[in-house]
């Protein structure tokens, strides 16, 4: 990839540990910063003064934010230095929690979440490339996936800690500790992470040339549609499990970090997979989801089986890395735009799945109708996975295969 050859190789992989630990600290950040309202919406919805379904549309900013900036910042940015541009993404971020923060309604709240929202597509789309970039032969998912581990960390870790807070000084007291991460961050990348110029030829109108093609649309409705089951029932979980199973407040910490498990482990193993078998996977991953979703309007009568089947929705993650690789592979030359709209179908995933979920319960139709929502949303993708299978198979490869990987020099450092 054009972004990782215009620097010399023995300065990308002088400490690529330490490199990965500063993104994935940056994807921390996101992570806590994105999941954590999902648990604090009945605090959110009595402050502000609106029922939960309606503070549920704050989920749903957030996400559009990601859907309209990931696109916007990646093309606008096409020339910057890639650890710049990491570095003012994960500024802007902290300024939109600490924002957020400070809220004082239900349109500002919203507002300031969009904006919060935006950073977050491209920064993963970026680091993902700086990753894979850096990974060895038949290992790109996986590298792809130690990025992603600071996201599924932040919902086993950051998210119960900062719900945790949130109940205990208040839910704004949970995005000023999002702010704080992402300063660290800021402050580890800029340290930690090697100066990557852009490629020469770098341009708006280069990386817009994704928008052509037609594989890479596909993908992104796999993402998009298909994903969004989960977001259906993990962003109405804290009501359901109280409501429905007689979980009390306290064990909600508990769930939140039996999610961010699953989240964990699916990251793991679905990385393993997709570097074996990359479709597959994500045809599996579509099924797993459905089966897993469905089972949830039937155990969320139980605190004990209820808690099982919302980690068993946690491993659905596992599509993350194998989708993000999939777009390197059809995006051409076009790696920036098309890995940051990879988390912008993620999060499109996110405020749809929020938005159905809340219309079945505000329909009456129950907390557990959720389950239902989800398992058509992963239906509806498993169909798009099938059209871009048949597509795939009746065009010619795309010659240009993703990020060309870096690797050092006889005698330079491992």
């Amino acid at each position: 990839m054009p972004e990782l050859a215009s620097t010399p190789p023995s300065v990308l992989v002088a400490h690529p540990g330490r490199a990965m630990l500063a993104l994935g600290l940056g994807s921390f950040a996101i992570g806590t910063g994105e999941f954590v309202i999902m648990g604090l919406l009945p605090e959110v919805a009595a402050d502000i003064g609106v029922t939960i379904p309606q503070a549920g549309h704050v989920i749903s900013a957030y996400a559009l934010g990601v859907v309209i900036g990931a696109p916007v910042l990646a093309v606008l940015a096409a020339r910057w230095g890639r650890r710049a541009l990491l570095v003012a993404l994960m500024l802007v971020f902290a300024l939109g929690n600490f924002a957020s923060a400070a809220a004082p309604g239900y349109a500002s709240l919203n507002a300031l979440r969009f904006v919060a929202g935006m950073p977050h597509g491209t920064y993963f789309g970026v680091a993902a490339l700086v990753a894979a970039g850096l990974a060895a032969p038949g290992q790109r998912a996986r590298a792809v996936g130690l990025v992603m581990t600071g996201l599924t960390l932040a919902t086993l870790l950051g998210v119960p800690l900062a719900a945790w807070l949130g109940q205990l000084f208040g839910w704004r007291a949970a995005f000023v500790l999002v702010g704080g991460i992402a300063l660290l961050a800021a402050a580890m990348i800029h340290r930690e992470v090697p100066a990557i110029a852009a490629p020469a030829d770098a341009s708006p109108l280069r990386e817009l040339d994704a928008l052509r093609n037609k594989q890479v649309w596909l993908t992104l409705g796999i993402g998009a549609i298909g994903f969004g089951g989960l977001f259906a029932v993990f962003s109405y979980v804290k009501p359901t499990m109280i409501e429905v199973a007689g979980l009390p407040l306290a064990g909600v910490p508990v769930v939140l970090a039996l999610f961010g498990l699953g989240m964990v482990i699916g990251n793991v193993l679905g990385s393993r997979l997709a570097d074996r078998a990359l479709m597959p996977t994500v045809g599996g991953m579509l099924a797993w989801s459905i089966v897993v979703l469905v089972a949830f309007v039937f155990t969320a009568q139980s605190v004990v089986l209820g808690s099982i089947n919302i980690f068993l929705i946690g491993t659905v993650v596992a599509i993350g890395p194998a989708l993000q690789i999939r777009l390197m592979d059809v995006a051409g030359e076009a790696q920036v735009l098309a890995a940051a709209l990879n988390h912008s179908a993620f999060n499109m995933a996110n405020a749809l799945g929020a938005w159905l979920g809340g219309v079945a319960i505000s329909a009456g139709l129950g907390w557990t109708s959720t389950g239902w929502v989800g398992a058509l949303l992963a239906l509806a993708g498993l169909g798009v996975f099938a059209w871009a299978v048949v597509d795939a198979r009746s065009r010619p490869a795309v010659g240009h295969k993703g990020p060309v990987r870096v690797t050092p020099p006889a005698s330079g450092p491992a």
